[in-house]
């Protein structure tokens, strides 16, 4: 890995030459950077935590003046319980990964020069003598564009060497001082190994993003991680194809049947978790019949943990009439844009679900419920995670096959949308 100042050409044209280098080291010669990754990580703790805490008191004044929102000054924190462990643990995580660049053959034993071809996944025979196959290969030379996070670039780094790609980094410079720490103990790693030191490279001059954003011949993908403004310019200024989701707008629904001290506990992990993050819940939409059942039990533990409930007015009302006074004073009024609202912060939205029948827990009356839900959902959700709580499985069903999201789950907490916690 290195620290480069160069011109963004050149920062490209390196990267894609090494590239070429890295894609086809064997299994054995890339787990190995990893180990050694790791292994230097360990041994630069103190040097990194102490640039990190730099970083927060630097962060922490731009907070103080408004220059800097509190969602990401708790990403920045490398110090926060579990996040160090678990950044090192990811590294190792993806190091016994199996290997997406395809199987050791016989004819490339763990000490060869070069790896596999890659993982066959179609072969036709097209005429006598004639087989077509589809391999799995690299992608080539990514550019990766964050904010805030220090961790990332450990991520980044194992992710990118496993798979064979080069990538090139640009963090924000919320983050400066634990990023050079991080890549110095990265670097000194690498340099032990038979990665390219050009295959990882972190960008250090300031205002290259637009230049880089050019670069569409050396760089294969971009793939931005940061605000929504960021995602969006991106999206918008470059020819090379992006891999990016500008918001996480994550949504539950409680249907009247939900086990209801399960639905507490998952309430508390995916609003309270880590509110910063991008699979914490923004909008609690309750089945009329739960407002009674459910909700103020819901409630009281979030406002017990200091979350602010935004609340329509059905459910404001639900909950004035069963919880403490001093309590019911906490409740504030929902507005339309705070359904439509990353709060990134210890604030949720509550939304009634009517059940248009006499009888709200009639079959008839669930199915126009859970559609409602439904149709809530995909119209104001950003796709990115969902879920249900509920202990019937048909319902659940319809649910998970009709939101339209990339995780839909049931009687799971949001926060289960994570790299790491899908063992990936």
């Amino acid at each position: 890995m290195s620290l480069t100042d160069s011109s963004p050409a050149q920062i490209a044209r390196a990267a894609s030459a090494a590239s070429k280098s890295l894609g086809i080291l064997p299994l054995k010669a890339r787990n190995d950077a990893l180990t050694a990754i790791y292994q230097s990580l360990i041994q630069a703790k103190s040097s990194i935590l102490a640039a990190n805490v730099k970083d927060l008191e630097l962060a922490g004044k731009a907070a103080a003046d408004g220059q800097l929102s509190q969602s990401v000054l708790k990403r920045l924190d490398l110090g926060r319980s579990g996040k160090w462990e678990d950044m090192l643990q990811g590294i190792m995580d993806v190091r016994n990964l199996e290997d997406p660049l395809g199987p050791e053959k016989a004819l490339h034993h763990e000490n060869a020069q070069y790896a596999p071809v890659g993982k066959i996944t179609l072969r036709t025979l097209l005429d006598d003598g004639l087989m077509l196959e589809r391999i799995t290969c690299p992608i080539g030379t990514l550019l990766i564009i964050f904010e805030a996070r220090p961790e990332v670039i450990a991520n980044i780094a194992a992710l990118a060497i496993k798979s064979g790609n080069a990538a090139i980094l640009k963090g924000g410079k919320e983050s400066t001082s634990s990023f050079f720490t991080i890549s110095n103990a990265i670097s000194s790693a690498l340099v032990q190994t038979k990665v390219p030191n050009a295959a990882i490279q972190l960008v250090t001059a300031r205002d290259v993003i637009a230049s880089l954003l050019e670069e569409d011949k050396h760089i294969d993908l971009v793939i931005p991680r940061g605000s929504n403004d960021l995602v969006r310019y991106i999206k918008a200024n470059t020819r090379i194809p992006v891999l990016g989701h500008a918001d996480g707008l994550c949504s539950i629904y409680i249907h009247h049947d939900a086990d209801t001290e399960a639905s507490v506990r998952i309430l508390l992990d995916s609003k309270l978790g880590y509110p910063a993050a991008c699979n914490s819940v923004e909008t609690l939409l309750v089945h009329q019949a739960a407002l009674t059942t459910h909700l103020p039990a819901i409630a009281s533990a979030l406002l017990q943990q200091g979350c602010s409930l935004r609340c329509d007015s059905i459910s404001k009302s639900a909950l004035a009439d069963s919880l403490p006074l001093d309590k019911v004073a906490l409740l504030q009024d929902a507005t339309e844009e705070d359904y439509d609202t990353e709060f990134l912060s210890p604030i949720l939205a509550i939304k009634t679900v009517l059940a248009p029948s006499t009888t709200p827990t009639s079959p008839s009356s669930e199915d126009l419920a859970l559609g409602l839900a439904i149709a809530h959902i995909n119209a104001h959700s950003s796709h990115h995670t969902d879920a249900i709580l509920t202990s019937s499985e048909p319902i659940a069903k319809r649910f998970q096959a009709s939101v339209d999201s990339a995780c839909v789950f049931w009687n799971t907490s949001t926060r289960m949308a994570d790299g790491m916690r899908f063992g990936f």
